[in-house]
């Protein structure tokens, strides 16, 4: 009876599993087939290289965008699926209340309400290839159904894409990559904690400027509203919001074929897959090269034949906090006197429970962000974001940058991305140049840095910054562009772009390996030198305070054996060394230490590597009573815990034991068994510091978040530019293609995209 009850029970289980297999299997795209786009003019040409990097050849650029659509559904349709509800505040009907808090956030935020509003302000063909790109997705999405992606199998056939979710990428870019409005907020909170001028020095980069913050007492109401709001606000998926790149380029006098070097590497938050994706676009008369993103019609950062392009972050202030007074539940105070707020409600619909309703108020400045605390009463806290603002023309600027010829035409197209500030850098055949994108407002006083009184005119946008009135820079005399998210302008110059810059660490590093070029190369550089540079993992920073950290006594036994092996480090975070492992540690510790010490709580999130350096140099002594002590005691706990992890002889130790770049589902890592099969991971040299950057997660030493695509393009002959992305081209987790670049990427094997040999045999075919 038992026997055949088990039986029984195993071959349900088997069967289960077959079943399961087999339409896991099934989920996998066809390496061959043919499909059908409506709205197609002619048939479209695919083909394949080895690593499932895509060539698309169309007789229009319309029909290469709906091909370009087809392709991310068909290896990126969960990708999609996730940036669309993200961005919508919609992620808790597939994964129930662990989002919700997001899904507050973005709701009241109102990116999706925003897209939908800046779409019909586009130019007529920047919406026609997104209604293109919208029928290539809904032709995957029709063909597959709920086999369009692995994870569908269990949510159903994905709801179809509209034209307007193709502007949702932008916005969610333009959000996450200026994060100043948490800054103000992390200040408010920590108001009566600390002096106004040790907040300042959190931020060591704003504290070198004097300050003209709002001018007014904070009341402590206000004060732990902020720090409520900051805690109800959830991180930006997949993990901490960190913002960084690096870009460089020479000009002819500096290269060895006489034509323009280019280097771009951008740094996001690592993931599975990753956020970009190569192709090769190639229609009569055109061609576009480079890294495309999920959900964006067109290459974002790449070549055309004509133009390379990359992109890093600027930093400006876009963002401000205004502190309103409220009057009643409906109204609000304004300099014209009591005035209602801009009421609707929102739906969220919850995964497996009762939805809720949100109901978001605005005001003159923008949307309530205190409300998402879901506190009765309080201060009022509303946001002004200028990318969220109207008449957003970003899409349009892309378009543009895509057919541009010439840095003039370039230059044109940047003065329409209007969303995203960003540092542009250019090269054509001759020339190189970098333009500020991007909207920044004109205040009428004040420097944006801390939230301001929201009942009078004093500190509102009168206006905005754009085109040329933002820093341009064309044919420097050095013949050298650099930028690594260092201030991209000087103290006198006319517009105000913010006070919160990163440091330049990567960037001082870059200008040292761009004054010693190949020397094979008569002192000139080349696309070998270029990729080297782009892997360097010397830091800057700990060459700057290893003398500080050398200076303390030295200690005794275990800890001691630690450091001494700082003393001859050179500060390069290899992986094989064990000298990478021990610094992280030790300014870990150190730098919570110095935090906790001035009763700091742990949720503000400063700048890590400014304030080390700053805590280590002559001017910030007076955050540790007795520095010294305080050095010696955090590094006896470093060493405590890596004995404890690694063993007790620290000589054994390696950086790439530790240090394994991490790249994982952002939502199926919480489950068991998918986030194993929805992860990858690799041993990483470099760390948040260094050019080859892969910075640290909030509790660990795994790499979060760095260069997931690099470029490197010679405007001689761009055909021999070379491209790399990680961890692969396909999200499916049984395609040979979903990590398959993770260590070409580690290790610098870039590739080159250039024309295909004649008669490759084409894999897919689309047809009207």
């Amino acid at each position: 009876m038992l026997t055949g009850l088990f039986l029984a029970i195993l071959a349900l289980l088997v069967f289960a599993a077959v079943g399961i297999g087999g339409a896991l299997w099934w989920s996998l795209p066809s390496a061959r087939m043919q499909a059908r786009i409506p709205g197609l003019s002619e048939p479209v040409a695919i083909d394949f290289d080895t690593h499932g990097i895509p060539r698309i050849r169309a007789r229009s650029m319309v029909d290469a965008i709906a091909a370009l659509g087809f392709l991310h559904a068909r290896d990126r349709m969960f990708q999609l699926e996730l940036m669309r509800r993200a961005a919508s505040g919609r992620l808790s009907e597939i994964s129930g209340t662990p989002t919700l808090a997001f899904d507050r956030q973005m709701r009241t935020l109102g990116l999706a309400r925003a897209a939908r509003a800046d779409l019909p302000g586009l130019q007529p063909e920047t919406r026609v290839l997104l209604a293109a790109y919208a029928r290539g997705v809904n032709a995957w999405i029709n063909a597959r159904g709920r086999f369009a992606a692995p994870e569908f199998i269990w949510l159903g056939k994905p709801e179809a894409w509209e034209d307007w979710h193709g502007l949702l990428w932008a916005k969610t870019m333009g959000l996450w990559l200026s994060e100043n409005w948490r800054t103000e907020l992390s200040r408010l909170a920590l108001d009566g904690k600390l002096s106004r001028d040790r907040i300042y020095e959190l931020w060591p980069q704003s504290n070198d400027f004097t300050h003209v913050d709002g001018g007014r007492h904070t009341a402590r109401e206000e004060a732990e509203t902020a720090s409520a709001l900051l805690e109800a606000l959830p991180p930006p998926l997949p993990g901490q919001a960190s913002t960084a790149s690096n870009e460089w380029a020479v000009d002819g006098r500096h290269s060895a074929t006489g034509a323009p070097l280019v280097a771009g590497d951008p740094h996001l938050m690592y993931a599975f897959p990753g956020i970009w994706y190569l192709a090769r676009i190639e229609t009569p008369g055109d061609v576009l090269v480079g890294a495309t993103a999920s959900g964006a019609p067109g290459v974002v950062i790449g070549h055309n034949g004509h133009v390379a392009w990359t992109f890093t972050t600027t930093a400006a202030d876009v963002q401000d906090v205004f502190i309103e007074t409220e009057v009643d539940a409906d109204h609000y105070q304004t300099p014209d006197g009591p005035k209602p707020y801009l009421v609707h409600e929102e739906h969220i619909h919850v995964r497996g429970q009762a939805g809720e309703i949100l109901r978001v108020r605005e005001t003159r400045h923008g949307p309530v962000i205190s409300d998402i605390t879901q506190r009765a009463g309080g201060p009022i806290l509303a946001v002004s974001m200028a990318n969220l603002m109207p008449g957003d023309t970003s899409a349009d600027g892309l378009v543009e940058l895509n057919r541009a010829r010439n840095m003039e035409e370039a230059g044109t197209a940047s003065a329409r991305i209007s969303g995203l500030v960003q540092n542009l850098l250019v090269a054509d055949r001759t020339r190189i140049g970098l333009f500020v994108t991007g909207r920044v407002p004109i205040r009428r006083a004040g420097d944006g840095s801390w939230p301001v009184d929201g009942t009078n005119s004093t500190h509102d946008w009168i206006g905005w910054a754009t085109g040329a009135q933002l820093p341009r820079y064309i044919d420097p005399p050095s013949g050298v562009l650099v930028n690594a998210n260092d201030r991209i302008a000087p103290d006198d110059f006319p517009v105000f772009l913010g006070r919160d810059w990163f440091g330049d660490f990567r960037a001082r590093r870059i200008r040292t390996m761009l004054e010693t070029p190949h020397p094979k190369r008569l002192g000139k550089h080349d696309l070998d030198s270029f990729t080297r540079m782009q892997l360097d993992t010397t830091s800057t920073l700990a060459q700057q305070i290893l003398p500080v950290l050398r200076a303390i006594p030295a200690p005794t036994g275990l800890t001691g054996h630690a450091f001494g092996l700082l003393a001859a480090w050179n500060g390069e975070m290899l992986m094989d060394l064990p000298q990478p492992l021990i610094f992280n540690a030790w300014m870990r510790y150190f730098r919570r230490a110095v935090l906790d010490a001035a009763l700091v709580p742990q949720g503000v999130i400063s700048p890590e590597l400014e304030f080390l350096a700053f805590v280590l140099s002559s001017r910030g002594t007076h955050w540790c009573d007795n520095r010294t002590a305080m050095l010696t005691r955090t590094l006896e706990q470093a060493v405590a815990e890596l004995s404890r992890l690694y063993g007790t002889d620290p000589g054994a130790w390696r950086w790439g034991v530790a240090h394994e770049s991490v790249f994982a589902n952002p939502l199926l890592r919480h489950i068991p068994l998918l986030g194993r099969f929805s992860t990858v991971r690799i041993a990483s040299p470099g760390d948040t510091s260094t050019v080859n950057r892969a910075t640290l997660s909030v509790d660990g030493y795994e790499a979060v978040h760095g260069p997931g695509y690099r470029g490197v393009y010679d405007l001689a002959d761009l055909e021999r530019s070379r491209f790399i992305v990680t961890p692969g081209q396909s999200a499916h987790w049984l395609s040979r293609h979903a990590g398959d670049l993770a260590t070409h990427w580690r290790d610098g094997k870039m590739l080159e995209l250039g024309p295909r040999p004649a008669g490759t045999p084409v894999a897919i075919s689309l047809v009207p």
